[in-house]
């Protein structure tokens, strides 16, 4: 960042040329800072923007336009942990945008009170969270329906939550009590729905309303609407350029985001000019930031970015991203209007209504509130479909309005005195219960957003505590939501200071520190206890942490506790001489297992006969050459055999399509999707990696002919079958060249400079497992970028390819003449799938997985014989036979010296001359040699044996 431009290079292109992007503001907040005694983090040079500065160009402005009654709007876009809630709310004193304005708007207000203005001021507060295209009002979740409350739109406010909560506040102490109940609602709503942060949109709308009466003597109310949006992160939607297999699941995952760059793109389109259909009404998020974004608002865009060279796309993507928002033009008007006419105008709007709905008037699409310009491109269904969405929101109009004029005949001194009898109440037992915390034994929630750890609390005041879920009668004593909880899932009990844990069902699933309770077991202060596949806790004794402060860890966080879950699992988590690599699959692990769990479970609750279980796989057993060893994970249908590899991402992507599908199972809405758009399937054409085979070319270096049979190895280095592999030196016009041609060097650098020529050939595939149809291979040759295929056979599994390919490099260079020496050609064997016979019509998924995990002791039993290849076999492999055709041809040049020494004696001869010796050295066939040697006896100089000194002849030569 250098003043308001940004600049990003490429780590894997350090040649191009960095990509520069111009904005009012760039920031870098990065490193250059330090840590002051209160935690505020305050720059050490000009290059760091802490949190002040950040406010002072930004916030102020929002401020400015609120104070001047415009509607203003400001949202945080960029990936997870690239500092998006950090900007929007900050953390501890680094204070963000949110709090600063609402601090500094009291400070004005009551500065102007304090110099006897004459005008009213009102703030209102709301908190409303967007999660799979679901509102939830985070101020009053009681409130939220099934499914969560609706949008609904007016014809001159546009759209708004229906029944979402507004509370009257009357200082900077009201939003932040408003806003910490706000995140604890959240974190509940989060945990319910096996949520992050990260995976939901949060609003934050403020209304401030100035009333004073203008110079005819009427009352007048000048409002601004403020809305601070932290955005959810961006890595799981694609841009408008995705394709494939990442647009469908991007959209689907998270449409609101995909939909809003689609509005983004679409009004910095008409902002220069072009005629397009702006997609507001296709996401509930764009439908609620319309105004903002193209209509009565100053808007302010932040992109956060992530200075990580692993994240170089994601971030191009999202300066891409800001590039267009910038574009966009709004023409925000002041709103002030007297008292009267609002009342009035909303008493019309009623009338009106009143008579569309008793069929009085002729309905048009903008009395609904319907955008003409969006109707342009509809069909004539589309329309009648909007008709009817319209239709069905004008008694919701008529509704809200009425509120409006109530409320605005209510005085400000009444909304706020039930306000704050409200908050008082709510305090009161927050409060109350932050003190009992400290003395009572309780469990408080981990979550992975550590903002959002320890927001639930669960109080142990008794002897006996039920857990379960809400379909339990009678209720739990700890009401959990979610997946695999039981009804009756477990029971902690106290004898005097000590509390106890166990299972209340057979079947449930519940942890201590890691490990599966199986018997009733005491707790301990600190120890991490989780429920199902998602609840995790810890379980708090303050008498315990009193009397031995020093036997605990001070702090317990949800890293630590699913690193603990991970080393029972099998996985080696220590971090001893260990490297940046090494530890970096670590953290991959420990996000992955509670998501392969989550995963798991929501296969057994919809039935969807799929399990999912980690797997390490390395860059080579990945088909690469080179790069780092990844999580991954094997998707298998347990009904018909069928398994798949997904990375990382795409695991990722599908469970939260899987979250989605739970989610409307539970509320009882339609769930079930078709195939192509099911997480939990793969269509039947896609293709699988079977297996690699490494192919080192050091034979081609010395220019002798390769023909090995080599064995196909699966990510597990477990024998799939072999491969039938030449690689054969040849002339430039692709003639093989054989023994006979001899065409050897002792040392591959005496080819640089020289035409090299070979081809390869892959004959044929054996041993393939049955289910396995339409294989082929393919390979990338040295600098290629486009790899090398083979045909595609079907109908068996011992494919016959007969595939043939000619390289011809004129000259070598020193680089080609390494890559053949040390470099390794790796062959990928592909193919499709057959699906076996259903194992599933009697079984559940359930049962299913629990007889898979019976049967795994027989499976490793019945696997003992399987065959598993050494990773560096097919290297010595080469490198054997390479070394035998070396040896071979030493051993010939060895016997024609020999025949040049007989030669020498035979005619008596002395010595032999040095283009001779140097003929017969070099000679790349027998005959050459021999031609040489004819010259021998004819040499009158080489003298006789009987006048040579006494050493041999021979040794005086060389």
């Amino acid at each position: 960042m250098n003043g308001s431009t940004t600049t990003i290079k490429d780590p894997s292109a350090p040649n191009e040329e960095p990509k520069k992007f111009s904005f009012d503001f760039s920031y870098w907040s990065h490193d250059n800072y330090k840590e002051k005694p209160d935690g505020y983090l305050e720059p050490t040079n000009k290059k760091y923007a802490d949190q002040k500065t950040v406010f002072n160009d930004l916030g102020r402005g929002i401020l400015d336009n609120a104070w001047g009654g415009y509607n203003c709007s400001l949202f945080a876009y960029g990936q997870t942990g690239s500092g998006k809630s950090y900007s929007i709310v900050g953390y501890g004193p680094n204070k963000g945008i949110v709090p600063m304005f609402c601090e500094e708007m009291f400070v004005g207000i009551e500065k102007k009170q304090s110099e006897g203005t004459k005008t009213e001021f009102e703030v209102t507060f709301s908190m409303l969270e967007i999660y799979n295209e679901q509102v939830r009002d985070l101020l009053n979740p009681s409130s939220n329906k099934k499914g969560g409350l609706k949008v609904r739109q007016h014809p001159k406010k546009g759209f708004y939550v229906e029944s979402l909560q507004t509370v009257p506040v009357n200082s900077y102490k009201d939003i932040e009590n408003r806003m910490d109940e706000g995140t604890r609602n959240r974190t509940v709503a989060a945990t319910q729905m096996n949520a992050t942060s990260s995976r939901a949109h949060t609003i934050v709308g403020i209304v401030f309303t100035q009333k004073f009466k203008n110079d005819a003597g009427a009352e007048t109310a000048k409002s601004a609407v403020v809305n601070l949006v932290d955005l959810a992160g961006s890595e799981r939607a694609e841009s408008t350029g995705a394709t494939g297999d990442r647009l469908k699941e991007g959209a689907a995952i998270n449409q609101s985001l995909s939909t809003l760059g689609n509005c983004i793109a679409a009004l910095a389109d008409k902002s220069q000019g072009k005629n397009v259909r702006v997609p507001f009404r296709d996401s509930v998020l764009t439908k609620l930031l319309k105004n903002a974004l193209g209509g009565n608002s100053k808007t302010i865009m932040i992109a956060a970015l992530s200075p990580a060279d692993i994240n170089y796309e994601e971030t191009l993507s999202t300066l891409r991203y800001a590039d267009r928002a910038k574009q966009i033009k709004t023409a925000a008007v002041v709103n002030e209007d007297p008292t009267e006419k609002l009342i009035r105008e909303l008493q019309e709007e009623n009338e009106k209504l009143k008579k569309l709905m008793s069929g009085g008037g002729k309905i048009s699409m903008s009395d609904l509130g319907g955008d003409d310009e969006d109707q342009k491109n509809m069909s004539a269904a589309e329309k009648e479909a909007l008709r009817k969405e319209l239709e069905d929101e004008m008694k919701a109009q008529m509704e809200e309005n009425q509120r409006e004029v109530e409320l605005m005949k209510q005085s400000w001194q009444e909304k706020l005195r039930e306000a704050q009898a409200a908050a008082a109440q709510n305090d009161q037992e927050v409060a109350t219960k932050k003190d009992e915390v400290k003395t009572t034994p309780h469990l408080y929630n981990l979550n992975v957003d550590s903002q959002l750890s320890g927001m639930i609390v669960h109080l142990l005041k008794g002897t006996a505590f039920k857990v379960g879920n809400t379909k339990a009668d009678p209720k739990p004593d700890i009401v959990l939501s979610g997946l695999s909880i039981q009804k009756e899932h477990a029971l902690i009990t106290s004898q005097g200071d000590n509390f106890f844990i166990e299972r209340a069902a057979s079947d449930a699933k519940l942890l201590v520190n890691g490990e599966p309770v199986t018997a009733k077991e005491e707790l301990e202060h600190h120890d991490r206890v989780m429920f199902g596949t998602s609840h995790l806790y810890v379980f708090m004794h303050p008498k315990q942490q009193k009397a031995n402060p020093n036997k605990y860890p001070k702090v317990v966080t949800y890293e630590m506790a699913q690193e603990e879950i991970a080393q029972n699992s099998g996985f080696d988590m220590s971090t001893d001489k260990k490297s940046d690599e090494d530890l970096l699959l670590q953290e991959d692990l420990v996000d992955m297992l509670p998501a392969v769990e989550e995963a798991n479970a929501i296969s057994e609750e919809l039935d969807r006969k799929v399990k999912f279980e980690i797997v390490v796989i390395s860059a080579k057993a990945r088909g690469l050459t080179s790069g780092r060893t990844e999580v991954c994970v094997k998707m298998r249908n347990l009904d018909n055999g069928l398994e798949y590899i997904w990375p990382r991402d795409k695991f990722f992507r599908r469970k939260y399509m899987m979250q989605e599908m739970y989610q409307n199972y539970q509320e009882g809405e339609e769930w079930q999707l078709p195939d192509e758009k099911d997480p939990f399937t793969e269509p039947p054409d896609t293709e699988v990696h079977i297996g690699s085979v490494n192919v080192y070319l050091q034979s081609i270096a010395y220019l002798i002919d390769l023909r090995e049979t080599l064995e196909i190895t699966d990510y597990k280095g477990k024998e799939m079958g072999i491969l039938e592999v030449e690689a054969i030196p040849c002339n430039n016009k692709g003639k093989e060249l054989t023994e006979a041609d001899d065409v050897f060097v002792e040392d591959p650098s005496e080819l640089v400079g020289q035409p090299i020529n070979f081809v390869m050939k892959i004959q044929a595939a054996r041993g393939l497992l049955n289910k396995y149809t339409d294989i082929y291979c393919k390979y990338t040759m040295y600098l290629d970028t486009e790899p090398q295929r083979t045909q595609v056979v079907s109908g068996t599994s011992n494919p016959e390819f007969k595939y043939k390919k000619n390289f011809s490099y004129n000259p070598a260079t020193s680089q080609l003449i390494e890559y053949l020496k040390d470099g390794v050609l790796m062959i990928q064997v592909w193919g499709k799938q057959k699906a076996g016979d259903k194992k599933g019509k009697k079984m559940n998924t359930k049962e299913m997985m629990m007889a898979q995990a019976l049967s795994k002791g027989k499976d490793i039993a019945g696997n003992a014989g399987e065959k598993t290849v050494d990773a560096n076999k097919t290297f010595f492999v080469f490198q054997i036979a390479t070394l035998k055709k070396r040896q071979e041809r030493l051993q010939g040049k060895i016997g024609q010296f020999k025949k040049m020494v007989e030669v020498a004696e035979k005619h008596n001869k002395a010595r032999i001359q040095t283009e001779v010796v140097k003929v017969v050295l070099n000679a790349q066939h027998p005959k050459i040699a021999e031609a040489a040697m004819k010259k021998i006896p004819k040499d009158s100089e080489a003298g006789e044996l009987s006048d040579a000194p006494p050493k041999s002849a021979a040794c005086t030569i060389m």
